[in-house]
């Protein structure tokens, strides 16, 4: 199954159009931010690309911590709202699966929210392996589909899937299989997850009002070891 690549650059395009594509609170993503950062073991000075950037949120923090920040995106107008909001940083118009970029070019590379809008990343993992000088890492975000709320939520599988604020390529990603494909690309990967990010926006104005809700249960339920591999979000790091 291949992406859908004109109804993702639609989606987001539209979203291109306000200035609100930006779901966690300020707090939660610096707290994903340097979450990356850790995990990824960077050092200030250090080239990161921001691969799907959107709106240049992201990109903006990781200048902020200190590294040469880029970012590229397939949404042409999320690219031209974040020239607009941080004309101090470089962004792009490029398809993760085949990278305008030069191989062996960059130190390092945040794959945000990005893994599970492919069906199949393996072409990614391949572009990313390709553009990464030896060494280099990337480190990538995404929603858990072992997590129970990403679940019901968003799996096309769960009876109480909502379609509204999504495209129809997304879901949440297996970790180990992510982990596998990236490993099959020839990166030396590892797994770590993240919950207490706390959503400060959702498409749905009725689940809009449970956020409050969510945001307590996903903070203090998943902080327990045990349940550590139920997180939100699971963060991949690839080594090359």
């Amino acid at each position: 199954m291949l992406q859908d690549k004109q109804k993702e650059v639609a989606f987001f395009n539209q979203h291109a159009q306000s200035q609100e594509y930006n779901v966690f609170t300020d707090a939660s993503n610096y707290k994903l931010i340097k979450a990356c950062v850790d995990l990824g073991g960077w050092l200030p000075g250090t080239q990161v690309m921001d691969c799907g950037c959107g709106s240049g949120v992201f990109t903006k923090l990781l200048q902020d911590f200190g590294f040469v920040a880029s970012g590229l995106d397939l949404s042409e107008g999320l690219i031209d709202l974040a020239g607009r909001l941080y004309p101090g940083i470089k962004f792009i118009v490029g398809d993760i699966e085949q990278l305008p970029l030069e191989s062996e070019s960059l130190d390092a590379i945040l794959l945000s929210g990005i893994i599970h809008h492919l069906p199949d990343p393996s072409k990614c993992a391949h572009e990313v392996y390709r553009v990464l000088k030896p060494g280099g890492s990337f480190v990538a975000f995404d929603p858990n589909r072992r997590n129970p709320f990403m679940w019901l939520y968003r799996d096309q599988d769960s009876p109480f899937y909502s379609s509204e604020g999504v495209t129809e390529n997304e879901r949440p990603i297996v970790a180990s299989k992510v982990a596998q494909t990236f490993t099959h690309a020839g990166f030396n990967v590892s797994t770590r997850y993240l919950s207490g990010l706390h959503y400060r926006y959702i498409a749905s104005a009725r689940m809009r009002r449970l956020l409050p809700i969510y945001n307590f249960l996903d903070e203090v339920l998943f902080q327990l070891p045990f349940l550590k591999p139920y997180s939100a979000f699971v963060l991949t790091r690839g080594v090359k």
